[in-house]
């Protein structure tokens, strides 16, 4: 197999990708900065987050169809600026509610590009060269979330303004896509009705549904134990800094990046169905054990094996539903599999937080256990190796 990582045109996808999750990785660690330069109650400080990933869940459908309908370098470019501009203008902003407006427009920015840059992997490969694609896309966008908040935190020790320069390279980025991206793009003559009936017929097959039902449990463990309670977990019972919590997150990237960058090859040798199978395993294994490890240092064994996971199944899912797609439905499929996935960023935290309240730390991995096991018998029973 050719390698796919010199492909230029997947090299501008990686720069898509990598914009995907510096929007919200990038500032994590200036949030305390945040508070005190704005003079702002800790309570309010999460709107500096929902604000920009609001726009996402207001306008995936919407992006989908006008990437199917007018084509993605039409809506990738101008979102590039949109996100770039309006990213380094919240530099500048000199109270919350300027910052949150301006984290609104650059959210605005921001929607189509987790849509595109799978759809746009979808267009340029078919069989294992896009799953391996999928792959080594997914180890870019762990290396982006794992180095990310280490960027951001340098740059807040200029100011709690600093980290907002990151998105102003958004905009040479679109620049090099208008004069040197050459990726297939949509033509479609259909009725709009019909692109709407024929994308939902596609979308209510079991094998889509099954796909959609997997990507939404998945961010459910992920931001419900992991992100949300884990750090907790470490907390109360280690007393870990948040340096040496963010050293156990940063494991299970590296992991997901290593797990992804392979994919191809072990989705040739094994299955989709046997990765999917194997990674709801490795969910399993690790909901089980990161809240009953004897020692702090038997924690990186369950979330190595949380990584494993990820790395296998995220890039996995979106390979088969970008396969299930033609190309004129294909930004559909992506913008629903997006909207499932920030509803599970929203509603995760709140799930977990009801069985918190209810059945206290265990019952929260228990609930993620519940997921994977689900997630196993989707992989076994509802999903068809491609």
């Amino acid at each position: 197999m050719r390698k796919l990582y010199l492909d230029k045109n997947l090299q501008f996808v990686f720069g898509v990708t990598l914009m995907t999750v510096m929007g919200v990785s990038s500032i994590i660690p200036a949030l305390p900065d945040i508070i005190e330069g704005l003079h702002i109650g800790p309570a309010h400080i999460g709107w500096v987050i929902s604000a920009f990933t609001l726009p996402g869940v207001l306008l995936a459908p919407l992006v989908g169809i006008l990437a199917d309908r007018i084509g993605r370098k039409a809506i990738l470019v101008p979102s590039l600026f949109l996100f770039g501009i309006f990213g380094t203008a919240c530099f500048f902003a000199s109270d919350i509610k300027t910052l949150l407006w301006l984290r609104f427009f650059q959210g605005v920015g921001a929607a189509p590009l987790g849509v595109l840059y799978g759809t746009i992997i979808g267009d340029l490969y078919e069989g294992r060269e896009r799953a391996a694609a999928m792959g080594v896309n997914a180890s870019v966008l762990a290396m982006g979330t794992a180095a990310y908040p280490g960027v951001g935190g340098l740059l807040a020790m200029l100011g709690w303004q600093w980290p907002f320069l990151l998105p102003a390279t958004a905009i040479p980025l679109g620049l090099a896509v208008i004069l040197k991206m050459d990726a297939p793009e949509p033509r479609s003559h259909e009725a709009l009705s019909d692109y709407i009936r024929n994308a939902a017929r596609l979308m209510a097959t079991r094998q889509a549904m099954s796909l959609f039902a997997t990507t939404f449990l998945t961010f459910v463990i992920l931001y419900g134990p992991l992100i949300t309670y884990m750090p907790i977990l470490l907390d109360e019972r280690y007393g870990l800094s948040s340096a040496a919590i963010g050293f156990v997150f940063l494991t299970a990237s590296f992991l997901t990046g290593l797990a992804s960058f392979r994919l191809g090859r072990l989705a040739h040798a094994f299955g989709t169905r046997k990765l999917l199978m194997t990674a709801a395993v490795l969910y399993g294994a690790s909901m089980l054990g990161i809240p009953n490890v004897p020692s702090f240092i038997w924690i990186f064994v369950p979330v190595i094996c949380f990584g494993l996971a990820q790395g296998l199944n995220i890039p996995l899912v979106m390979t088969l539903l970008t396969s299930l797609a033609p190309m004129q439905q294909r930004g559909a499929f992506m913008a629903a599999n997006g909207l499932l996935l920030r509803l599970a960023q929203t509603v995760a935290p709140v799930l977990m937080g009801g069985i918190y309240v209810l059945f206290g730390m265990q019952g929260v991995f228990l609930g993620g256990l519940v997921c994977a096991l689900i997630i196993f018998w989707l992989a076994m029973f509802r999903i068809v190796d491609e």
